[in-house]
């Protein structure tokens, strides 16, 4: 299973178009040891030919023509086979709408979240233009499935969604009441090789399920947000806490890094991460303690095999 890391940002990306804080201005400026990020999906194929999106950004156009893979091979074609949403953030699937142009979209998502994004949007119907535009294929947390692959043949993978503590996405915050679905991790297993990527880019809290998940994962994509609870609080530029936002801070005695230690059997990194997360520095005491503990900070452009 080959995996391109397209963006690695949290919402807004790195450096975020109206923050000043010290990573952003540092980065603008050229005086922080940090690299640009987009925000975060990856592009997943177990055969190099059909690939799969987890997530769509608001910048997939850019993020799909920095990857050749993806590019069209006919006058009107695509190699995505399918796009997998974790949630209904607008970071995840804004991008959906960019994808526009007289394309057949397979999406993959729960049901809740298809709700979420469809009904009342009057943008929708931007992929409604014509018969099977978009059809989506419904996820239930725990039920695995193999998606379709376009020349009709099996894709050889194998997608499980896990249940994610969470919450609605903002915009329809207050409208909702939190639902084991607005959340979902992916077991993303290559049937060929066996490998298998938990990918979990927003998880508020472990749960005994998302554990056995990472014990048994060759490769960790997870969230990593936020270091600290009070991040945000701290800069001025935020009253909530991580937590409160379903994101699981990387640091302190109860933070991801110290809870999990060295789960998994393979690679182990750290995704969505915010602009004003110390470990996007490459310098800072923050990163060098997610390096000594065996975890990795992703980049926009990585590649991985699992």
């Amino acid at each position: 299973m080959r995996i391109r890391v397209l963006g690695s940002a949290a919402g807004g990306g790195f450096p975020q178009w109206n923050c000043g804080c010290e990573n952003c201005r540092g980065v603008r400026l050229g005086t922080l040891s940090a690299e640009p990020r987009t925000q975060e999906s990856v592009a997943i194929s177990a055969d190099g030919e059909a690939w799969f999106l987890v997530n769509a950004s608001p910048e997939i156009r850019a993020q799909i023509e920095s990857f050749p893979p993806l590019h069209p091979r006919a006058p009107r074609h695509s190699p995505l086979a399918g796009i997998f949403l974790t949630n209904g953030d607008l970071d995840h699937c804004l991008g959906l709408l960019c994808l526009r142009e007289s394309q057949p979209l397979a999406i993959y998502a729960t049901e809740r979240v298809r709700r979420g994004f469809t009904q009342g949007n009057t943008l929708y119907a931007t992929l409604e233009r014509f018969a099977g535009q978009a059809t989506w294929h419904r996820l239930t947390p725990g039920e695995a499935l193999d998606p379709e692959h376009p020349a009709g043949r099996a894709s050889g993978l194998t997608v499980r969604p896990i249940a994610a503590p969470g919450q609605p996405p903002l915009h329809l915050r207050g409208r909702l009441a939190p639902a084991p679905e607005d959340n979902v991790g992916f077991e993303i297993r290559d049937r060929r090789t066996g490998g298998a990527l938990l990918y979990l880019s927003g998880v508020a809290a472990p749960t005994a399920e998302l554990r056995q998940a990472l014990e048994r994962a060759d490769c960790i994509l997870l969230d990593g947000t936020f270091w600290a609870s009070d991040e945000l609080i701290a800069l001025g530029l935020g009253e909530r806490r991580a937590e409160e936002m379903a994101h699981w801070p990387i640091g302190g005695p109860e933070g991801s890094l110290q809870v999990l230690g060295r789960i998994g059997r393979g690679r182990r990194l750290y995704i969505h991460i915010n602009n004003t997360n110390p470990i996007l520095r490459e310098d800072s005491a923050e990163r060098a303690a997610v390096s000594n503990a065996g975890w990795e900070v992703a980049r926009d452009g990585l590649e991985l095999e699992v």
